[in-house]
């Protein structure tokens, strides 16, 4: 700066320097300011980040007691069934959502966990699998059908028709027990927020359902049970021959056991059975059994018994499928270890579609039992469309 300048210039310029300087600290200031900005908020997204990641893997962790497949869907109606009353006991969410109350206690299962109890009922129990199974609202159930009779003719356009025979029916009334289950929680487990009860519940009743009507279906007496197809009457005689309701049988030829050509045998007791009945028919014996049909062998040295080609597709003999059935009966002297037969057309299923639970945290503390009911029978329906192999000569 030139000396001559005047005093006012020269500061001004020592100000507008001073002002420059100032200012590129200011710069650092707000860099600084902006560096600590984008620390925070890189923070706060690692926390976000954090609490998502616990998120995602409390979604997929699997629930205590079942797996997220059979998970049942959620609605009001569930939601209010299984965090009120399954899990707290409280009545009153049930009774504003009308899910109804029997008269001896208890209260209706929401549709879906009825209907997945139902599904799984299918999938574990052997003769449900195949037999005829109707719902009925009421436990009066009857159903008429046909045992023959009616006969029809041919005649010419203006000819006479002649009155034909009238046809014979016969009812079917399958006698009803009430089939339970009690499974138990704690209250620990039922306050676990990753404890699915539905499901639990649903698979708990439907396993002690299958095993209870299993048995029923098979050997059931008729006293407040079904009553099941081996307990009715056999005769060695046809179809023709043989009174409605009793089933025909096959003598294996040993009153022990098999004879030297079981193979035989099988093979007299499928073409026993009419050829129209004979689509759709299985296999039924337990697991004893059919260790000793697999070793059948025909003539040619080939075994009867042929593993399924395809994962969950049935084994075969004879070109039939095998249901594994642990409630038939072994082989021993006037047994029936093996039932041939067309089980939709052969043998009935009526129940009762709601089932109703009574919950009960007093009885077996510190256990909450949940004491389910349904009301379900069966009867043998044609008495054509199941054969039996006896042992016996």
């Amino acid at each position: 700066m030139d000396i001559n300048t005047p005093e006012s210039a020269r500061d001004g310029a020592i100000e507008t320097k001073a002002d420059a300087f100032d200012a590129s600290f200011d710069i650092v200031a707000r860099q600084d300011e902006t560096a600590e900005a984008i620390a925070a908020l890189r923070g706060d997204i690692a926390e976000v980040k954090g609490r998502l990641d616990k998120v995602n893997r409390a979604a997929v962790r699997p629930v205590i007691g079942g797996a997220a497949e059979g998970a049942i869907e959620a609605s009001p109606e569930i939601k209010g069934f299984v965090d009120g009353y399954l899990r707290m006991g409280r009545e009153t969410e049930l009774k504003s959502l009308s899910i109804g109350s029997s008269a001896d206690g208890g209260f209706a299962v929401p549709r879906p966990i009825d209907a997945e109890i139902a599904r799984r009922l299918v999938k574990i129990s052997p003769v449900r699998s195949v037999a005829n199974v109707v719902q009925t609202s009421t436990s009066g159930f009857r159903r008429l059908i046909s045992i023959g009779g009616t006969a029809s003719g041919w005649a010419s356009e203006t000819g006479a028709r002649t009155e034909t025979a009238s046809p014979k029916l016969a009812e079917i009334v399958p006698p009803l027990g009430e089939l339970y289950a009690n499974p138990s929680a704690t209250q620990q487990m039922l306050d676990d927020a990753a404890f699915d009860v539905g499901s639990w519940l649903a698979n708990e009743i439907a396993t002690e359902f299958a095993r209870a009507e299993g048995a029923a279906f098979v050997n059931g007496t008729g006293t407040n049970q079904p009553k099941g197809f081996l307990t009715g009457p056999t005769a060695a005689q046809n179809d023709a021959a043989r009174a409605f309701g009793t089933l025909q049988f096959i003598a294996s030829g040993n009153a022990a056991g098999f004879d030297s050509a079981p193979e035989l045998k099988l093979i007299d007791l499928v073409f026993a059975m009419k050829a129209a009945l004979r689509q759709g028919a299985v296999w039924m014996m337990n697991s004893a059994t059919l260790a000793a049909v697999r070793k059948f062998k025909s003539a040619d040295g080939s075994f009867l018994w042929q593993r399924g080609i395809v994962d969950g597709q049935p084994s075969l003999l004879l070109g039939y499928p095998v249901i594994e059935t642990e409630d038939m009966p072994d082989i021993g002297a006037g047994n029936f270890p093996i039932a041939f037969g067309n089980f939709k057309a052969g043998y009935l299923i009526a129940e009762r579609t709601a089932t109703t639970i009574l919950r009960d945290p007093y009885t077996n503390k510190p256990y909450v039992q949940f004491y389910a009911t349904r009301r379900v029978g069966g009867q043998l329906l044609d008495s054509d469309a199941i054969k039996l192999l006896k042992i016996s000569t």
